[in-house]
């Protein structure tokens, strides 16, 4: 697949969804090092983070969530020319980077970021660069057949369930299948009927005391499986490693 720039003043899509995709990536992993560098003794002089005098932490998802705004509204509002919507897709990418490094944040409403509900913002992050890609190749089509309203309300319906059943998959943790479901839709539809993780979202709501039985037989087949060790050794590895709330207090 080759990829072409072009900035000509003549809008190329793929362009644009390049340049979201670079700045997305690199902002998550720059705000995500620089948290890593804040927590540790080692290096002192990095900044911390922004507060203001009364005390209160800004978190860096405001930041990310005025520059996906910002970025957004000017690519609507802009004309379709080089270098407005690039330049709209890059501010778009580099709020999108900083709002889901803090994704957990949003989901409990409260600061996780380094408790072991916060590796929720590396799989949501992993997923999100993930889909972007999969636009960027051309995996996933953006192209809708307009030729017969028929065509159209099929392919609305089709996009719909498939949207549907790889959030289930999502909020199942099966990160894998609702992934490459965005490809291969039975994939997310075999993981929206697979068990559930016991520490997944779908888990929490449906299985516990809810489902007893399942929530057992989640936390039997998920507990100690060798895979589901080495994601989270990957997860540390990207995001740093969980504390629990008397370490995070002594620190």
């Amino acid at each position: 697949m080759e990829i072409q720039l072009d900035f000509s003043g003549q809008h190329a899509p793929q362009t644009s969804v390049l340049l979201l995709f670079a700045a997305f990536l690199i902002s998550f992993l720059f705000i995500r090092t620089s948290a890593r560098l804040m927590r540790s003794p080692k290096v002192p002089w990095w900044p911390g983070s922004v507060t203001t005098e009364g005390g209160l932490h800004i978190h860096h998802m405001v930041f990310g969530i005025v520059l996906m705004l910002i970025g957004g509204t000017l690519g609507f509002a802009l004309e379709q020319e080089a270098p407005w919507i690039e330049l709209s897709a890059v501010a778009f990418g580099i709020g999108a980077g900083l709002t889901f490094d803090e994704f957990a944040l949003w989901v409990h409403l409260e600061d996780v970021y380094w408790s072991e509900e916060g590796r929720q913002s590396v799989d949501a992050a992993i997923v999100a660069i993930a889909f972007v890609g999969l636009v960027l190749t051309g995996a996933i089509s953006t192209n809708l057949d307009t030729g017969s309203p028929w065509l159209i309300a099929a392919s609305v319906l089709v996009i719909a369930v498939g949207i549907v059943t790889t959030l289930i998959a999502f909020s199942k943790f099966r990160l894998a299948h609702g992934m490459f479901g965005l490809v291969f839709w039975p994939l997310a539809l075999w993981g929206a009927c697979r068990l559930a993780k016991p520490n997944s979202p779908w888990a929490k709501r449906f299985y516990g005391e809810r489902n007893p039985d399942k929530q057992a037989r989640a936390e039997a087949r998920y507990g100690s499986r060798r895979i589901d060790r080495f994601k989270d050794r990957v997860r540390d590895a990207i995001g740093g490693q969980p504390t629990s709330i008397e370490q995070r207090e002594r620190e």
